[in-house]
């Protein structure tokens, strides 16, 4: 499968994950309409954004210079290298699930 690379196809996509998750919390709420299950929710969202983050930026940014983020399958398969480590000097960025 190719990368989407219609604009207006990328914003069809994030849209529909918008409404997505914007539907799922409202059906999640209506079942169980109360303060707890809004701010679970809320938390919930919040971590999983920032996990997401952490997986494609902040290894690619802060720890691994040569890690180049392709996907959540491919920061698993990274995980389990046995060769992570720093940035060595003069060495060319790897995209890590690509080419394997």
């Amino acid at each position: 499968m190719t990368d989407i690379t219609n604009p207006k196809l990328i914003y069809a996509k994030g849209a529909l994950f918008l409404f997505g998750g914007l539907l799922a919390s409202a059906l999640l709420i209506a079942e169980r309409p109360s303060l707890k299950v809004v701010v679970l929710l809320a938390v919930a969202i919040w971590c999983f954004a920032r996990a997401y983050y952490f997986a494609f930026y902040v290894i690619e940014h802060y720890v691994d210079g040569r890690y180049r983020f392709a996907g959540l399958w491919s920061f698993v398969r990274y995980l389990f290298r046995k060769d992570r480590r720093a940035d060595p000097p003069n060495r060319p960025p790897q995209t890590w699930g690509e080419n394997e």
